[in-house]
């Protein structure tokens, strides 16, 4: 009655206008509440699918904030994730051994036991990294000389020059003696095969040997079956 009087409203305008603010204040009342702050739930950490890989029994307690590395090492810990090498010779408890991964030749000769005593470790590396299958002779020559010729012939080729080796010669475990046994190896080439191999942590492939200088195409195809890593 008050704005009725003061502003001279008639009762149909006055009603039009309570019904305006009543709208408004409807929709500033639901806008509001829609823009409200809301409460966010934090996901849960992952906790099984890490204790899965690790393969423990019990649930492994994890930071609030772990970090990235947390499952790279749980994976480097799961069951199989490992290499298989052979090391044989010269050893304690020779045989196939298990090893991390990134395990050099050091780790397997402890595994095996450590080296016997008076054994001969000239050319084994033992900074080399090692890779799954392979084989690490301890104290044996990586080859001998021929004793006989083909068909049951006597020792040396028929051209009088040395005899090949009877078995394939390892490039990481060879003394430069052994690789000049080669064809077409001296004692130049054989140092630049050494060199090769202290300098890039041992021979994980024959194919290395087309990186090494002085080794063409038709020099390594005469290598190729006369050597291993």
């Amino acid at each position: 009655m008050w704005i009725q009087l003061r502003c001279g409203l008639e009762p149909k305008s006055l009603a039009a206008l309570a019904v305006v603010l009543v709208v408004a204040a409807v929709f500033a009342g639901t806008h509001f509440w829609s823009a409200r702050p809301q409460a966010v739930r934090v996901p849960e950490p992952v906790v099984e699918a890490v204790t899965g890989l690790a393969g423990a029994s019990a649930p492994v307690d994890l930071p609030a904030g772990p970090s990235p590395a947390a499952v790279p090492f749980a994976m480097a810990s799961a069951p199989g994730a490992h290499i298989v090498v052979d090391v044989s010779g010269k050893v304690l408890r020779p045989g196939i051994q298990e090893l991390p991964p990134g395990s050099r030749v050091a780790d397997a000769l402890r595994a095996a036991g450590g080296v016997r005593e008076g054994a001969d470790t000239t050319g084994l590396n033992r900074a080399r990294v090692l890779t799954d299958g392979e084989q690490v002779v301890v104290g044996v020559p990586g080859a001998q000389p021929a004793q006989a010729g083909p068909a049951g012939g006597t020792g040396g080729s028929a051209g009088g020059g040395r005899a090949g080796p009877v078995a394939p010669i390892s490039l990481n475990a060879a003394t430069p003696e052994q690789l000049e046994t080669l064809p077409g190896v001296g004692p130049v080439l054989a140092g630049h095969i050494i060199d090769y191999r202290t300098e890039h942590g041992g021979y994980r492939s024959v194919d290395q040997l087309r990186e090494v200088s002085g080794i063409g195409d038709r020099r390594f195809a005469e290598l190729r079956p006369l050597v291993r890593p």
